[in-house]
């Protein structure tokens, strides 16, 4: 049983795994807030597909980094510049780009620093694809989690339809598989297993199942 008033949480591993959707729950049985780092990278990548700033172009990035203000309502859904952009960040646009944005190493800086800001000041929940090896090395307590890719396009495709999102199921598969490769392979905070993160293999497990696993190592937060 965990009794330390302020931990940290970091739930890292490939797109379409359950990261996030685990992580608000776990978030709210709890009660420590839930930070969406992915949506943080997506917001970025929205501004800057917003503005035409490249990937490759240094100067709009840093720009960028500076005019951009992000933050999350109430209701924990992305704010870009003071406008709910929570459906746009979803979109099959920001989808395929996010990847490029997220490798920029002055990215990673200036988002991870945020993010630290933010959970220095409460106890956090974040999933991502480095939380546990470079946003929070020393985070409380680690988990990583794997799934297959077609089980893994399978959710998000039902997501999109949820959402309203037009993408075929082809579409994001080839994008979930893309996005593996280029978060893997980049030389910038590169998605990984912590070395002491606990791995959890999501392909047959419900929402439920994953949570009571990350809930039964963490205990009960007093």
């Amino acid at each position: 049983m965990n009794t330390k008033k302020h931990i940290i949480i970091a739930i890292d591993g490939p797109s379409g795994t359950g990261k996030s959707t685990t992580a608000k729950i776990v978030a709210k049985d709890l009660g420590i807030t839930y930070l969406d780092t992915g949506a943080m990278y997506r917001a970025i990548t929205f501004a800057a597909l917003e503005k035409g700033v490249a990937p490759t172009n240094k100067a709009g990035i840093d720009q960028l980094l500076q005019s951009t203000k992000i933050r999350f309502d109430n209701n924990n859904q992305i704010v870009i510049n003071g406008i709910n952009r929570e459906k746009e960040i979803r979109g099959k646009q920001v989808s395929e780009a996010v990847s490029p944005y997220s490798a920029i190493p002055e990215v990673r800086s200036v988002l991870t620093q945020w993010q630290r800001e933010i959970a220095g000041e409460r106890s956090c929940i974040l999933d991502g694809r480095d939380i546990g090896t470079v946003v929070f090395p020393n985070a409380d307590f680690k988990f990583f989690l794997v799934t297959d890719l077609k089980v893994r396009a399978e959710r998000r495709y039902q997501e999109c339809l949820q959402k309203g999102i037009a993408m075929t199921l082809e579409e994001i598969e080839k994008n979930l598989a893309e996005r593996d490769r280029i978060d893997s392979s980049r030389a910038t905070a590169p998605l990984k297993k912590a070395d002491d993160a606990i791995e959890i293999d999501t392909t047959q497990l419900s929402i439920e199942q994953q949570v009571k696993k990350i809930e039964d190592r963490v205990g009960v937060v007093a």
